[in-house]
């Protein structure tokens, strides 16, 4: 049975059904099969636009968008405090977008913060405008910046403080890496035995039991050097593991751990020494 053909062109439908070109018989005549063909042209044709569409990249947001965003209040512990910022950048933050709930009718402009770090909260602001807060990381991130209101070595744990609070804060806000940033900046801190203590403190009292990012190097610091730095924190180190006994149990499990891979280690080496000699015997009964 013959297929039934469809012939197209830009001309006209003629008496006999047939389509013919204007301007002759001459004209071109473009084949195109069966039945039905023209319209699957037609979806393609249609699918490609869509996908066109969809490949757009989205609109560039500029910096002037941001500012041109509503002010949200920010009312720092007990009221007496308050910090203003652009909503559009502060719902970076889910807890940011999830308190002010910008799509709702009445989106809400203050929020109270009544637990929050002043100093903290406004690095975390910095940040937000900036991608950085003071002190700066220097090019090669080995080093902070000077601060001419901080001494060249953390006694009282003033420093290593600011940073950790901000990376509490980073946490509560949904900023990793704020988070991320806050705790380098930790370890570029010259400090004193007592200023590390003061910051193991705070980190086992504000951070969750499952949080190694923070809490493995505080009990690392203090298992490599309890021996020593104990001495020199008065009693400082006894009551902060009666205080906190998970502090007390990470220091003695990377002791043990430590232990443990030394004793491997030896074991290893005795066991390459019987080895060898082993060895040597072989070789002199032949």
């Amino acid at each position: 049975m013959t297929e039934p053909e469809v012939r197209i062109s830009t001309g006209v439908l003629g008496d006999s059904g047939d389509v013919e070109m204007q301007g002759g018989d001459s004209a071109d005549v473009v084949e195109v099969g069966e039945t039905g063909a023209a319209d699957a042209l037609g979806e393609d044709i249609e699918e490609d636009d869509a996908a066109g569409e969809a490949e757009k990249p989205a609109a560039r947001v500029t910096f002037v968008d941001y500012l041109k965003s509503p002010i949200i209040t920010l009312v720092i512990g007990d009221g007496q405090t308050e910090l203003t910022a652009h909503q559009a950048l502060l719902v970076q933050s889910p807890f940011f977008a999830e308190a002010i709930s910008p799509d709702s009718a009445k989106p809400n402009r203050k929020i109270k913060l009544k637990d929050d770090d002043l100093e903290a909260t406004s690095c975390f602001l910095e940040y937000l405008y900036t991608g950085e807060y003071f002190p700066h990381k220097d090019a090669e991130g080995r080093n902070l910046e000077h601060d001419p209101t901080a001494p060249s070595v953390d006694g009282s744990g003033a420093q290593l403080l600011k940073h950790a609070k901000v990376y509490t804060l980073a946490e509560k806000l949904g900023m990793p890496k704020l988070k991320t940033l806050s705790h380098s900046k930790i370890h570029l801190i010259t400090s004193t035995a007592l200023a590390e203590i003061t910051y193991a403190r705070y980190v086992y009292s504000h951070t969750a039991r499952t949080d190694t990012t923070i809490r493995k190097p505080v009990a690392s610091f203090w298992g490599q050097r309890s021996h020593v730095l104990r001495h020199e924190t008065e009693g400082t180190f006894r009551q902060m593991c009666l205080e906190y006994p998970e502090f007390a149990f990470d220091v003695l499990s990377f002791v043990l751990d430590a232990e443990e891979k030394r004793e491997g280690r030896r074991k290893r080496d005795d066991d390459d020494v019987g080895k060898g000699s082993a060895r040597k015997r072989a070789r002199g009964d032949r």
